[in-house]
């Protein structure tokens, strides 16, 4: 029994020292084990080693983006628009005290100077179309575009849409390179964008970012939503290009939020389906009509212990303009709209892009509840009166 003990006592100090051995090895030669399974007929482990799967993750990604730039650059222009400015020249007081009662007074006639703003444009027909920013172009008398291949050509203002802040301009040039329009898939929050413009006049320039969000109000009156992207965008880039990694336009730049709102990385796009909604009106017409009626609206309130999902749907009617078809049709602030024509109400923002679309005198049956009764109407929408622009908040 003792030998059978020192026997078994023996294998046991044999074994834990020759995994000890095998521990050792492994740390000086890590690739020891594969290649003796190889050299003994026993085949792969099957198992990929963590090192070749990092590498192989990392040259998987996108390693850059200048296919796209090719395609989309040679569509975006950049615009000089000229107007003549009338001055005056102010003499201040020498006396503190007036000075700061009356500021200054006139010295000398007044004098009219040539004022210059920069912005960008995209190509969007090859009859010579171009979608730019009016805020680029308004009240300009002069209006020169610098395409891609250095050919300057002088642009007229087909019609303009104060409330997209979008202009459509018409320029006589031949073998126009036309943005290719992403109509397939709707850009996501999180997409990668690059932007293109004619930030600071330095020229065509390309930044990169991604959608931080979409659906963006900047204005509660208006039916317009915006793509918000952390793509640098600076003064000089509005009207120019939003492209997808495709080289796809998505968006055309409009402003940002600066830093001296304490705000980086903010800047907003308007999205192509909007922006040739407003490029095929203006085309056909000049301007562009908006169906309304004459209601303001906000988010329907859902008490928290109401047992009702956070994000119910419909629209509650905050104001009802006097006269407006809201109230002929007979439409009550408190009531809360839950559909139009076949449509589903989803928020606010959902009901004024469907009004909107609407033609004005066209007639629309809206559903909703008041007071906890569902009732129905029919509304004769008329047309958007001007609404108030967006403000710029560029630089």
């Amino acid at each position: 029994m003792k030998h059978a003990a020192g026997t078994l006592a023996f294998i046991a100090r044999f074994v834990v020292l020759g995994l000890a051995f095998a521990f050792v090895i492994s740390l000086v030669w890590p690739g020891v084990g594969n290649q003796l399974r190889q050299h003994l007929g026993l085949g792969h482990s099957g198992v990929t080693p963590p090192v070749a799967l990092a590498s192989t993750t990392r040259r998987s990604g996108p390693v850059s983006y200048a296919d796209a730039v090719a395609r989309a650059a040679p569509s975006v222009v950049n615009i000089y628009a000229n107007k003549m400015v009338t001055e005056q020249a102010v003499q201040m007081y020498t006396d503190p005290v007036l000075q700061r009662l009356f500021g200054g007074r006139p010295a000398g006639p007044a004098y009219k100077r040539r004022e210059q703003s920069l912005g960008s444009g995209v190509i969007v027909s090859s009859e010579g179309y171009v979608l730019t920013n009016n805020h680029v172009i308004a009240n300009a008398d002069d209006i020169q575009v610098l395409l891609y291949d250095g050919r300057v050509a002088k642009a007229k203002v087909v019609g303009a849409d104060v409330e997209t802040d979008l202009a459509v301009l018409k320029i006589d040039a031949s073998n126009l390179p036309v943005i290719r329009i992403a109509d397939r898939d709707p850009v996501r929050t999180g997409d990668v964008v690059l932007a293109i413009g004619n930030p600071l006049g330095l020229n065509q320039t390309v930044t990169m970012g991604i959608v931080s969000a979409i659906g963006r109000q900047l204005s509660s009156a208006s039916p317009e939503d915006f793509i918000q992207t952390d793509a640098a965008i600076n003064l000089g880039n509005s009207g120019g290009a939003l492209v997808n990694t495709e080289g796809e336009l998505v968006g055309i730049n409009t402003l940002l939020i600066g830093k001296a709102a304490n705000a980086e990385g903010i800047g907003f796009a308007i999205p192509v389906a909007s922006a040739k909604r407003v490029l095929d009106q203006i085309i056909d017409t000049g301007h562009v009509v908006r169906g309304w009626m004459g209601a303001d609206y906000t988010f329907v309130p859902v008490a928290a212990d109401s047992g009702l999902p956070a994000a119910a749907r419909g629209a509650q009617v905050t104001e009802i303009y006097p006269g407006g078809p809201a109230a002929q049709a007979g439409i009550q602030p408190h009531d809360i709209l839950l559909r139009i024509g076949a449509e589903d109400i989803v928020d606010p923002a959902d009901l004024r892009r469907h009004e909107a679309a609407l033609k004005p005198g066209s007639k629309v049956e809206v559903s909703g509840i008041r007071n906890g009764t569902p009732f129905h109407t029919e509304v004769i929408l008329a047309q958007r009166p001007p609404m108030t622009p967006t403000a710029s908040l560029d630089g």
